[in-house]
């Protein structure tokens, strides 16, 4: 006689409940930021979906830690995704810049979510794939969600600082939103610090740049963090050019090891 899966599982250890309560936080927070945002609360809102960021860099890392990782909870930390990196952030910039003051403004604030569900299931897919060329280590395909997230978000997080009225208007907010959009459904390289490995004579240097940026988050945190937004956008072309050349320079070896095979 077969067991049912309640009677088969009579107890989990805590490591592998752990990681997804984590993500279960991150859920909470973008839920919590479309509360917000409804309320008109912006800057509440904001810092909800940056704090679903935090969550989101945590749970994997607890989870690798813990020796806690399943299929379930890469399901459950793509889902909440969706909703604290593209729902989450549609509606926020909807209600912030675009309710108002645009008449296609809810078709940009759905770009969003659509981009970030689409991009996930990629992910998804690639997992099971065949491992990505070695140029590939130290960039993301396409924008990750929570870059995404934070470049929709640029437009209120330079508005709280600067107040320019421009910054508020529908084309700026819809700008930020189609890029944001794009970058994550699309191939471009970009930005991946997972393997990035520190020099030890670059150590010191990077803990006082560290320490420079967290008085300035504390400080100005609108502008900080809104100046971190728009370098990391700046940052795409140059990954594109730096992987373009890695490309080149592998595949080049490549064909030099395989004409040396045939000789």
């Amino acid at each position: 006689m077969l067991k049912s899966p309640r009677q088969r599982i009579k107890d989990l250890p805590l490591n592998r409940i752990a990681p997804n309560l984590v993500t279960l936080f991150a859920l909470s927070s973008g839920v919590t930021s479309i509360r917000f945002a409804m309320e008109g609360r912006f800057q509440l809102a904001v810092f909800a979906i940056l704090m679903a960021a935090v969550f989101d860099a945590l749970d994997g890392r607890v989870a690798r830690m813990l020796k806690g990782t399943s299929d379930f909870g890469a399901e459950l930390d793509s889902l909440s995704d969706v909703v604290c990196f593209g729902v989450a952030p549609g509606l926020l910039m909807y209600f912030w810049g675009l309710g108002t003051t645009s008449p296609v403004g809810w078709i940009f604030a759905l770009l969003v979510p659509i981009c970030c569900a689409l991009r996930l299931a990629r992910f998804n897919i690639m997992l099971d794939d065949d491992p990505l060329p070695n140029y590939w280590k130290h960039f993301f395909v396409g924008l990750p969600a929570p870059g995404g997230a934070l470049v929709a978000l640029t437009p209120i997080m330079l508005h709280s600082y600067f107040g320019a009225a421009f910054m508020r208007s529908g084309w700026f907010v819809e700008l930020f939103l189609f890029i944001s959009a794009f970058l994550m459904a699309s191939r471009l390289p970009t930005v991946s610090l997972k393997k990035f490995r520190i020099p030890v004579r670059f150590v010191i240097p990077v803990l006082m740049c560290a320490g420079l940026f967290a008085g300035a988050l504390v400080y100005e945190p609108w502008l900080t963090v809104g100046v971190v937004s728009v370098l990391y956008l700046l940052s795409v072309p140059l990954c594109s050019y730096i992987f373009l050349r890695l490309k080149a320079k592998e595949e080049g070896v490549v064909s030099e090891k395989a004409e040396e095979t045939k000789a």
